[in-house]
């Protein structure tokens, strides 16, 4: 197939499957998510992002309707219906289908499964990013990958408007993540990235890069940063699956970064390599 949609145990082309209505994913957008790349038919950090959407689920107290054994196996056979190797794969799971009503419904009424994959190659760590920012009037559990994703479309959105890849969150003064990736800076050779609280989404590439930087012998520092910071950083990393790590040159059409070149290359490429490798 060109691309594959699943629900609840129905295969069909993404343009072809049909949602109940009363799915609450519909009104509320009563659900949590995952989203990563496939390369060789080799699904990246599944256990990672496994890992975030149980964690996510008990948070919200949705039951995802079948065992971690069971969800792995089911991913790795839609990958394989898809004709090319090189994908990107999201799965989400909803409270359920019943009418319409803020209460939860009760626990007789089961979960819903939703898997899509589509075509998708990542692109090198050569690929450079430019970014814009937006203040960041989420709500504060932004450490459950939901899919309440309203304010992240509008940034997302400016983004595209000015012309640039990537919109920076910030709480005044003090930045946050972006519209759908993780930010760090360089900075007097330490790794600085917000701490893992509940203004940020948990990353996997995040959590992957302290590893890789504990390993390169670069300090890493958990804590906000401000757009000051940013703007003066020596280097500024864009985090994400599909996007593993990038540098950003530019900010609301300034200048960033290019001051640790050599360090950060050696960073990204590491990361690169890391991915190349696990999905050989």
């Amino acid at each position: 197939m060109k691309d594959i949609a699943y629900y609840n145990g129905e295969i069909a082309p993404v343009d072809e499957m049909m949602i109940p209505m009363n799915d609450r994913a519909c009104f509320f957008g009563d659900g949590v998510y995952e989203a990563t790349t496939v390369r060789n038919y080799k699904i990246f950090a599944l256990k990672e992002h496994l890992d975030r959407l149980y964690s996510s689920a008990s948070q919200v107290e949705i039951e995802i309707p079948c065992k971690r054994d069971e969800l792995e196996a089911l991913l790795y056979d839609i990958v394989r219906k898809v004709d090319t190797p090189d994908q990107m794969l999201y799965w989400q799971v909803t409270r359920g289908t019943a009418p319409r009503n803020h209460v939860f419904p009760s626990k007789e009424v089961k979960a819903n499964l939703w898997i899509t994959s589509k075509p998708f190659k990542v692109k090198g760590p050569d690929h450079r990013l430019t970014l814009c920012d937006i203040e960041d009037t989420r709500f504060l559990h932004c450490n459950i990958k939901t899919l309440n994703l309203m304010i992240n479309c509008i940034a997302a959105t400016k983004a595209e408007r000015e012309g640039c890849d990537e919109c920076v969150f910030h709480k005044g003064d003090y930045v946050t993540e972006c519209a759908h990736s993780n930010i760090h800076i360089l900075k007097d050779g330490v790794f600085v990235t917000h701490p893992a609280d509940n203004l940020i989404l948990p990353g996997i590439t995040r959590k992957h890069l302290i590893g890789l930087c504990n390993e390169l012998d670069v300090p890493v520092c958990e804590r906000a940063f401000t757009m000051e910071e940013l703007y003066d950083a020596d280097e500024v990393f864009v985090s994400s699956a599909t996007k593993l790590c990038k540098k950003a040159v530019l900010l609301n059409g300034k200048a960033i970064g290019g001051k640790a070149e050599s360090l950060a290359e050696k960073i990204m490429s590491a990361y690169y390599e890391k991915y190349l490798r696990e999905t050989d």
